[in-house]
């Protein structure tokens, strides 16, 4: 096994893990072969063989202290040119001086620290336990050694994997998109018949959005074809089956052991910058493109002839629609349970479901009391064929923005379409001076309507196949119709209070039996009779009314839907489509940093009551440039961090210990999904109450963006960079609402604590001031951000275009930073312990971009990186006059070479 170029001549020492993977499992006759280069110009490649060595894994087993001292043969074997010391390191179990002497001599001055280690989990490694290996898989470890301020030894192990969400999660959205799509086609067609119009409209949308889910059906077969590593490269970020899927997803651990200290660990999420790849920027992204659509949907409102309906309002309508169908089936449950513990006389029980039946069917009526579902009824009701035929002699006035004309024709409608006698530039549940009189809502003429005569209480009402069309639409009847259903609760309430009553007279019958009065609908019960049968005529119209509620409102919103959707064809699935791609993206992420942190967190009694009784900051950090197609970029990664304030998590308790039931699991719609987080059960039980009981656990995700490349260069001195002003302060205000909620609900013992005594506060308040300030490249601000994530327990994620150069820049750019003031690294050793975790980063490739720039990142530390690391040309950049003296004088150069 041929082990990386090491920079031999580098000094601090440090180790280098060395990773088996699962298909090649190390055993104790496992071999291991060490191969030592003399590296002159690690650029160019320019190095020479010193000589190699081979062991067995069982040698450094049974060898004493742990070590085995090799000696290093030429090529032929012959000549020994050298020794190498291979020691085997317990992390965490480390004591004091222990490692002053690992060190091994390679030539003249020339040393080389290396450490085998396995990926293959033992009792004391925290980081490979069978919990994180049912999500986290193939680990790569390295480990190095520095000094710090008082001459001792620490010990730092990074530890990067993949993560199994990277596919599972965006299955298992495809599959509920899918789904919730396939819901909406059918809610379409529960519509009954429409006029031409309406139903042209209708087949229209259907057929949008059976592409679709024709569309995603293709693409989630495609994704479980895939089989191989547990993350998606770069190089496939533009493929059209992988765009769900994040780029580059990995976790990465540091683990610092230092004498006489607690191990301290620090996480951070890498990945690419959620965004449409495949589809492209030309447009700009989503925040753009979604402003730009609902600008022009008045516009489209008015063409196809329907009501224009706020973003606002089509949220309303996809929270009553799952209000309705969620809520339903729980009260016929909890009925039927009412009706189960009548029949076992069972007051307890009574009391108990009656109280959660009024308190379900209450939720049920406030979510149905709204201006839009009335106003939905009415425009539904005139989209039918039977208003046009009864009202066809009848006059409106025109509508908003046009002057006033005669009602045309059927033949007329059946060209122009069918227009609901509503204002479509005017929101609904909102009176207009041009509305018509028949349409009218809460007429106080009432001369000429009456509402049909409703049947007894006792009988069942009757269900009806669509809306009844009446000549005068009676408007008030919708509101008889949801109020039938809290009078019918008081019926079932009362009929419970006068069975409580009647159970001490039925132990003895001398006693009288008093009178109870009931509702109106409550005719006469036989008192000596079963409960079931005095509950059961009240229960099932309560259902029945129930139902009936439901299937009006379900019509009334789908109708709002399907105007939304006919006026946003094309663009509107088109944007739709993209939206799921960034949100699919961006849940992913996600749902890894908070397994991850709920994984070490699991000890951490503080930690788990600032989860259940506030929630998590999630705080992502982006160093995309405001300029070029990385604006695009940007821009879809707002709206998808922004969408993950409709997820929360619930921590369940896991069937079996097999990783596939480890597995999180997705559940819900577009408006607001739910990630179940399974747990073993020795687990499980260890959690509070509340999330043991299953309380939603809420994530507060804020995203900090602040470009460092050369690009952002001429954005800031030729370009517009008032999106990154924009993301940074409205963030901020997100994190600072966060901090106030938590410092009201948990007390400060429960944050971890600091070397740096800073105070909380404190660092909000520059880092408000900070986002105001006109000031390029200010990485100030992702600084501060960053610290006030790991002292909030949060989760934090470091994005670019592809988690590549500029992401392991400021990942590594921050360890060593939190080496230094955490754990007290020695000053002379900074610039060489972010010489030694970068020096393979890129393996031999050119370095990244987080250093092109005087202004970048190394403004937050006293110790900059070594030169080498810096861009000639970024640094022209910065100057257009030494831009074009640079171009002129290459040019001569290449003329008088070429010469």
């Amino acid at each position: 096994m041929e082990l990386p170029n090491m920079l031999g001549s580098r000094d601090p020492l440090f180790l280098t893990g060395v990773t088996f993977p699962p298909e090649y499992p190390a055993s104790p006759e496992t071999l291991v072969k060490l191969t030592v280069y003399d590296v002159r110009d690690k650029a160019r490649d320019n190095s020479s063989f010193l000589g190699s060595a081979t062991f067995s894994v069982s040698d450094l087993l049974r060898s004493k202290d742990d070590q085995l001292t090799l000696n290093l043969r030429s090529s032929d074997g012959v000549l020994a040119v050298g020794t190498v010391l291979v020691s085997r390191v317990n992390m965490g179990e480390m004591e004091e001086g222990d490692v002053d002497h690992i060190t091994a001599d390679v030539q003249q001055a020339q040393k080389c620290t290396l450490v085998c280690e396995s990926s293959q989990a033992t009792p004391n490694d925290k980081d490979n336990s069978p919990l994180t290996g049912a999500v986290f898989k193939n680990p790569v470890c390295k480990v190095y050694k520095f000094q710090t301020v008082d001459s001792k030894w620490m010990l730092v192990r990074e530890q990067m994997e993949e993560c199994t969400l990277s596919f599972s999660i965006p299955r298992q959205l495809l599959h509920l998109y899918i789904q919730e799509d396939m819901r909406r086609i059918q809610e379409l067609r529960d519509l009954g018949e429409l006029s031409p119009h309406w139903d042209n409209l209708r087949k229209e949308v259907i057929g949008r959005y059976g592409q679709v889910i024709a569309a995603y059906q293709e693409t989630l077969a495609e994704l479980n074809k895939i089989t191989g590593p547990s993350f998606k490269p770069s190089c496939s970020k533009a493929q059209r089956y992988l765009e769900f899927i994040p780029i580059n997803l990995h976790t990465q651990r540091m683990r610092v052991t230092c004498p006489r200290q607690t191990d301290a660990f620090y996480d951070v999420i890498t990945v690419g910058a959620p965004a449409a790849h495949f589809q492209g920027f030309k447009g700009g992204g989503l925040q753009r493109l979604l402003s730009r659509h609902e600008a022009e949907k008045k516009s489209f409102s008015t063409a196809y002839q329907c009501i224009y309906y706020s973003p606002e309002h089509t949220a309303k309508a996809q929270e009553v629609l799952h209000s309705v169908g969620h809520l339903q089936p729980l009260i016929s449950g909890l009925a039927d349970q009412l009706l189960q513990a009548a029949q076992q006389h069972s007051m307890a029980g009574l009391r108990e479901a009656l109280k959660t039946l009024a308190g379900k069917t209450e939720q049920f009526v406030h979510a149905l009391k709204d201006e839009l579902v009335k106003s939905a009824l009415l425009a539904l009701h005139a989209a039918q064929p039977s208003y046009v035929t009864k009202n066809q002699n009848q006059t409106l006035p025109g509508h908003q923005g046009h002057s006033h004309q005669d009602h045309p024709s059927p033949s007329q409608r059946g060209q122009q379409g069918q227009s609901p006698p509503q204002n479509p530039g005017h929101s609904p549940g909102q009176p207009s001076a041009t509305d018509s009189p028949v349409v009218v809502c809460n007429n106080v003429d009432g001369g000429s309507q009456t509402a049909p005569i409703r049947e007894d209480g006792q009988t069942p009402l009757k269900r009806q196949d669509s809306i009844p069309c009446h000549k005068e639409y009676d408007e008030e009847e919708w509101d008889r119709v949801w109020a039938d259903v809290a009078k019918s609760l008081n019926c079932v309430i009362a009929m419970v209070d006068k069975l409580q009553e009647q159970e001490p007279i039925s132990n003895n019958q001398e006693q009288p039996i008093p009178k109870q009065v009931l509702a109106d609908v409550i005719t006469s019960h036989n008192p000596e009779g079963d409960w079931r049968e005095q509950l059961c005529p009240l229960v099932v119209r309560l259902k029945e009314c129930v139902a009936e509620v439901v299937v009006r409102a379900r019509r009334a919103m789908t109708f709002v839907l399907l105007q939304e959707a006919a006026c946003s064809i094309p663009q509107g699935l088109f944007l739709k489509q993209r939206r799921d791609v960034v949100f699919s993206q961006a849940l992913a992420a996600l749902a890894c940093g908070f397994v991850m942190r709920l994984y070490a967190g699991m000890e951490d009694k503080g930690f788990l009551r600032q989860l259940h009784l506030v929630g998590l900051v999630a705080q992502f950090e982006s160093l995309l440039s405001t300029y070029s197609e990385e604006i695009g970029m940007l821009e879809d990664m707002e709206v998808g961090i922004s969408d993950l304030h409709r997820v929360a998590f619930k921590i369940t308790q896991a069937k079996t210990d097999d990783p596939c039931d480890l597995q999180p699991v997705v559940i819900g719609r577009r408006e607001h999904y739910t990630v179940e987080v399974p747990l073993p059960r020795l687990a499980f039980q260890m959690l509070p109450h509340e999330i043991k009981e299953g309380k939603a656990l809420q994530v507060y995700p804020v995203l900090f963006n602040v470009g460092i490349n050369e690009q952002q260069t001429i954005a800031d001195r030729f370009g517009d960079i008032s999106l990154q002003e924009r993301i940074n302060q409205r963030n901020f205000e997100i994190l600072d609402s966060y901090y106030k909620s938590l410092s009201d609900k948990v007390p400060s013992e429960c944050l971890p604590c600091f070397q740096t005594r800073t105070d909380l506060k404190d660092l909000l308040g520059t880092l408000g001031q900070n986002v105001v300030t006109k000031k390029r490249k200010n990485v100030e601000i992702l600084w501060l951000a960053g610290t006030i994530c790991r002292r909030l327990n949060g989760i934090r994620f470091t994005s670019c275009k592809s988690a590549k150069d500029r992401t392991s820049m400021s990942v590594t750019l921050e360890q060593c930073a939190l080496l230094r003031d955490e754990h007290q690294l020695n000053k002379d050793y900074f610039i060489r312990a972010l010489d030694c975790m970068r020096s393979r980063l890129t393996q031999g490739e050119v370095v990244c971009q987080w250093d092109s720039d005087p202004e970048a990142a190394c403004s937050v530390a006293e110790n900059k990186p070594a030169s080498r690391h810096f861009y000639p040309i970024a640094l022209l950049l910065v100057s257009s006059h030494l831009l074009v003296v640079w171009l002129i004088l290459s040019l001569v150069f290449l003329l008088a070479k070429y010469q």
